[in-house]
Parts: C-alpha cells; sequence; structure tokens
C-alpha cells in the first residue's frame, strides 16, 4: 500500500471501515496502482478479500504485492484471499465443456448473462467459517472486473456510463485518476481526484492531487507543486 495515500484518506490498516463501497476509476490513464493499493491495505488490515481479476495474473499481482509488503500467495494459502483469476478461467469458459456453471460463464453467454454464478462465488468465498471468526476482520470483495471503470471521456459508452453513475451514486468514496491535460510528464504522471460522499444532509468533499508512480511507492502533491518543478 502507499503510505502518502492513507494519509490523504485519512485511515490505516488498523482503522479499516466496513460496510464502505469505494470506486475506483481512470480517465485517459492506467489506474491499475489504486487496485494494488487497496488489495495490499485490506490484507495488511487483516480482513478476508475476495478478489475477482479479469485483467492481470495472479502472479502479477503477487510481484507488486511482495513491493508493497506482502504475499498474495502465502495469503491464498492460509485462506485470506480468494483469488478468481479470470485471464486463466476464460480459456476453460470457451473451450471446455463446464459439469457446474463457472462464476465468469456470463461472458460467453449472448445478451445480458447471468451473473447468479458469480454472486454465489463471492458469497460463498466470503461466508464466515467458524474457525475463521476470530482469524478475519470482515470480509472485502474487490474486483477489477467492476471496481476499476475505465472512463474514456470522448468515446461513447452508454452501458459504461449508465454502470458509472449507478455506483457513483452508491459509494462512499470515489477515487478517479486522471491524464494530465498537457500530455505525459515524467516527473507528473496524473493528478488523482478524491470524493468523500457524505449522508443527506452533509456537503460532499472533494480535493484533487497530482501523482508520480515511484518502484515501490507513489508521491502526492498539490497542483504544480512537484519537487521537480520547485
Amino acid at each position: 500500500m502507499f503510505p502518502e495515500l492513507n494519509n490523504l484518506l485519512n485511515t490505516s490498516p488498523d482503522r479499516a471501515e466496513q460496510g464502505k463501497l469505494t470506486l475506483l476509476c481512470d480517465s485517459k490513464t492506467d489506474g491499475s496502482f489504486l487496485v494494488h493499493h487497496f488489495l495490499s491495505f485490506y490484507l495488511k488490515a487483516n480482513c478476508k478479500v475476495c478478489f475477482v481479476a479479469l485483467l492481470q495474473s495472479f502472479s502479477h499481482y503477487n510481484i507488486v504485492g511482495q513491493k508493497l509488503g506482502v504475499n498474495l500467495t502465502m495469503a491464498r494459502e492460509r485462506g485470506q484471499l480468494v483469488f478468481l483469476e479470470g485471464l486463466k478461467s476464460t480459456v476453460d469458459i470457451f473451450f471446455q465443456t463446464q459439469e457446474e456453471p463457472h462464476p465468469l460463464s456470463f461472458l460467453r453467454e449472448a445478451g445480458a448473462g447471468s451473473l447468479q454464478p458469480l454472486y454465489e462465488f463471492v458469497r460463498e468465498a466470503l461466508k464466515p467459517v467458524d474457525r475463521e471468526e476470530a482469524t478475519w476482520r470482515f470480509p472485502v470483495l474487490l474486483g477489477n472486473v467492476v471496481a476499476l471503470l475505465h472512463n474514456s471521456g470522448e468515446a461513447e459508452d452508454e452501458e459504461n456510463d449508465l454502470l458509472l453513475n449507478g455506483l457513483s451514486h452508491q459509494s462512499h468514496l470515489i477515487l478517479q485518476a486522471e491524464g494530465l491535460s498537457t500530455g505525459f510528464c515524467k516527473d507528473v504522471h496524473g493528478q488523482l481526484k478524491i470524493l468523500w460522499r457524505f449522508p443527506t444532509g452533509r456537503r460532499d468533499r472533494s480535493l484533487t492531487y497530482q501523482y508520480k508512480i515511484q518502484d515501490k511507492n507513489v508521491s502526492f502533491f498539490a497542483k504544480g507543486m512537484s519537487p521537480a518543478i520547485l
């Protein structure tokens, strides 16, 4: 996880909150560093994590996780992490006969496929087990199948917009990584908009920071305050 991002969000693994929906978005940039942050964050928070991954392999997330101080292989072996690897699963879905419905079977169904198998997989993965009750703090669902929405900006995608708007209205926290309007810069890789949404009666709060991705960390700073510029 990235300590500077925790500071911006005023949180830490020992103060992780249950029952909150965090929406991760990106526009004209790669916001996957946010997924890596929250995956390592909740593992360090000693939560039971179910991760639905469609974009990268388990080994990819494990390599990045080790840089951030977590071992996904060990977390999976001890039952803390349930990892649904979409890249491997799609081969089975399209080219092998399934005796039971696969969680990702909707990918090969024409039209709007049923999400019931995926729902049952997640429900079973996060279901409390007697011997685990004292082990993990609370269950967490992560997934770049819906958790990281790509907002293309100029391209029209009505279904993506509907999903983005629907999840935004239900979210307690929204983080959107955006590319710079000025184009590529080696010292500033993009900007992050953070929106805290509160119950009725309280005004939402938002902040915007620029960031630079490093090998094992991400540094954040106010607009125009990059150390390389000052």
